[in-house]
């Protein structure tokens, strides 16, 4: 778990952390579009992921169509993540490990967020890749997946975001000139912290 997040569960008393990030993205997204619009939410295999299934059945619950793509399928997820992905299957919802052939109307990027410190391996570059080329509305969670969030150096291709949310306070790449094409507008949730 990334320093930040254990200081803002910290803070937070307890308060399930996962939940309101899901929940901020979720209202985002239905101040956007409307249901019952395509949405993708694309899931990494941690806390960014998590983050991203909660948005996924909330907004499904607000009656969007919703697809969620994990591309890779960890042994050991975080605990919230975990519990957010058999949320998910409990309502009856499959998980993808590819991209569906129809552009959807939005794409949530829930693959990485601040916790990428590496250069993007596959799948996840070849998904990335692909999602953007169908230029289409990203919003990225965090951060756009492929931005080391200490240095705002790119790790590979990232994603082209229309819009970033940073949960609590934003990271030091969204002061880096050099991350700035991949984040597009950028909002702070702060999630009552």
């Amino acid at each position: 778990m990334a320093l930040r997040d254990k200081e803002a569960q910290d803070l937070a008393r307890g308060l399930p952390l996962m939940q309101r990030a899901g929940q901020a993205a979720a209202e985002w997204v239905a101040q956007t579009i409307a249901p019952p619009a395509q949405v993708l939410a694309l899931a990494g295999p941690g806390n960014n992921g998590g983050d991203a299934l909660v948005a996924a059945y909330l907004l499904l619950s607000m009656g969007f169509q919703v697809t969620v793509v994990m591309p890779l399928l960890t042994t050991h997820p975080p605990l919230d993540a975990q519990e957010a992905l058999a949320n998910w299957r409990a309502l009856g919802q499959p998980t993808c490990a590819t991209l569906p052939e129809k552009k959807p109307d939005l794409v949530i990027d829930g693959l990485f967020g601040i916790g990428l410190s590496r250069p993007l391996a596959e799948p996840f570059q070849s998904l990335i890749d692909a999602v953007n080329t169908w230029h289409t509305n990203v919003l990225a969670l965090d951060l756009a997946s492929g931005i080391d969030a200490e240095t705002g150096f790119t790790l590979g291709r990232p994603i082209k975001a229309t819009q970033t949310i940073a949960f609590i306070a934003p990271c030091h790449a969204f002061r880096v000139p050099n991350a700035q094409p991949f984040l597009g507008q950028c909002r702070v949730a702060s999630l009552n912290i």
